[in-house]
């Protein structure tokens, strides 16, 4: 079990997670950087250059542990491992391969389903944001540009929701207004969207379809370190390392906020 494990031992995985997480981001931004491939091809090249190098470190320092990736054909050996690792090696490929700054590399570890540790790094914008989410060990730090906004304050009657940039249901525009939104602000990558509202940039996220585990593992793990709410449209929670990696939904919020967020997104039609 995750609690038998030493704070030095989970020191020395965090370490890890952010070391290789740093690591194949800046690989990444350096391919793209050399301006020598362009559209489908740098998202392929920068998938398949990040996942290869997660995967080979993973298996290279921690052999027994299973792995669930969106860039590799997934097994049903994972299913059996208490420590597994899930990796997004490119969140936010289009915004990678149209050269925005809204993409990243997450990297998770969940202990028996649960979130354990996670990192999200966001080279474009010198930003990395680890945290530990296990109960009653929670800890959370930020590396680069930014500050850490403070999850345990309410907030005004006015919040910001980050919203897809590509695609805006109905629903959506309906639970902005139900919420009392002041605005709606567009933004690519689940994991960028969580740092947004995690450095004071926005107040809310609410996500519904779409999303798999790689997605929101290491956003909801970061985001539960630092006191966020964080669970399903419904209000229930999440659990990982599941046979089906369909993981649609996504919602972060101060934990103050949690019903009125619940009692909106309902309201929106969403759960329909």
């Amino acid at each position: 079990m995750s609690a038998d494990y030493t704070d030095k031992e989970l020191q020395n995985d965090l370490d890890f997670a952010i070391e290789i997480a740093r690591s194949a981001g800046d690989r990444v931004l350096r391919l793209r950087e050399t301006g020598r491939w362009e559209g489908s091809m740098l998202a392929d090249v920068g998938d398949q250059a990040a996942d290869g190098y997660l995967q080979g470190a993973i298996q290279g320092r921690y052999p027994a542990d299973g792995i669930l990736s969106e860039e590799t054909v997934d097994t049903p050996d994972r299913l059996e491992k208490h420590r597994t690792w899930i990796i997004d090696p490119l969140d936010g490929t289009k915004e990678f391969s149209q050269l925005r700054e809204d993409w990243g590399v997450h990297v998770a570890l969940t202990f028996g389903g649960l979130c354990g540790i996670g990192v999200v790094y966001l080279p474009s914008q010198d930003l990395l944001i680890w945290g530990v989410a296990l109960a009653g060990r929670e800890r959370v730090g930020l590396d680069g540009s930014g500050t850490l906004a403070d999850a345990s304050t309410d907030l005004v009657d006015a919040p910001r929701v980050v919203v897809s940039r590509s695609h805006t249901p109905p629903w959506v525009e309906a639970f902005s207004a139900a919420v009392g939104a002041a605005d709606m602000i567009p933004f690519g990558g689940a994991g960028n969207k969580t740092c947004r509202l995690m450095t004071g940039q926005a107040d809310l996220y609410a996500h519904k379809k779409g999303l798999k585990e790689w997605d929101t593992c290491a956003p909801e793990t970061i985001a539960r370190a630092a006191g966020w709410h964080v669970c399903k449209l419904d209000g229930s929670e999440h659990r990982y390392n599941l046979a089906d990696p369909h993981n649609h939904e996504l919602v972060i919020c101060r934990p103050a906020w949690k019903q009125r967020v619940v009692d909106a997104i309902a309201k929106s039609g969403a759960l329909a």
